[in-house]
């Protein structure tokens, strides 16, 4: 097991499946600029470090999963750097947000979201960005945007809608009001809820199910993430393309030989 400390951020890395907490339980985990780096780092060390990582588990330390962005750290920022003019939000999201965003849609492992607590405002986004989503029974999600006088970001006009449907993702948006667990996962912006004190030991047991699976799992995740926007063609066309790259691994071979001989595929990554 391999266990690193970035900028308030845990990796641990055990059999191919990576665990990245959050670690600033003082703050609710909010998005600073140290938490936001450590981000960043335990990524470079997942797609570039020497670690064979085939799954990530997201989750936080403490009693929440995230309370989005540290406002007061933004606010603070902003006054050093330009007193007089007003916060330029938009350009915080480009430069310290986007960039992870983009970084977590191409990631080629599969990633779990385990949403142990509140999970509020951009923090909803990271959540949103996991291709399953699971959360302790107590937990909710926030749009808390419009508290403070702003719109949700970090993808989640995006993703929501799709998620959900207009009607419930305007609902979440204009009114700010807490989504309880139970209730996520009826509407289907989850996948499974757990009680709180199983809920990590459920993400984990997904998480090595996926870390020993196939290597066709990075194409199954672009190919889910594709067809969101591309019609009946296009998507024919993605298969077509991903279905190529998929057949030419080794673990399909495997698949297929562990098919003929009747035994439990034994799958690389590879």
């Amino acid at each position: 097991m391999v266990k690193m400390n970035f900028h308030d951020v845990q990796l641990e890395i055990d059999n191919s499946l990576a665990t990245l907490t959050l670690n600033s339980p003082d703050t609710l985990n909010a998005f600073s600029r140290a938490v936001l780096q450590g981000i960043r780092e335990a990524l470079d060390h997942i797609e570039y470090g020497p670690d064979d990582v085939r799954c990530l588990i997201i989750t936080g330390a403490g009693r929440a999963f995230g309370s989005g962005a540290n406002l007061t750290e933004v606010q603070e920022s902003s006054k050093a750097d330009a007193p007089t003019r007003p916060i330029d939000v938009g350009a915080q999201l480009e430069e310290l947000y986007h960039p992870l965003l983009r970084r977590f849609r191409y990631l080629k492992c599969p990633i779990i979201t385990a949403v142990n607590g509140p999970c509020a405002g951009a923090s909803v986004g990271l959540a949103l960005s996991g291709d399953l989503i699971v959360a302790a029974k107590s937990s909710y999600f926030l749009q808390a945007f419009r508290n403070v006088g702003l719109i949700p970001d970090c993808g989640v006009t995006w993703l929501v809608p799709r998620l959900i449907g207009s009607a419930r993702a305007r609902e979440l948006a204009l009114l700010g009001e807490k989504l309880p667990a139970e209730q996520a996962l009826e509407w289907g912006l989850i996948n499974r809820v757990f009680e709180d004190d199983a809920l990590m030991d459920e993400a984990r047991a997904l998480g090595q199910k996926l870390a020993s699976g196939p290597a066709g799992q990075q194409f199954i995740r672009q190919a889910m993430w594709e067809s969101v926007n591309n019609d009946f063609e296009e998507q024919l066309n993605v298969e077509r393309q991903l279905q190529l790259k998929a057949g030419e691994t080794s673990d399909f071979k495997e698949g297929v030989q562990a098919f003929v001989d009747k035994r439990k595929s034994t799958f690389t990554g590879k």
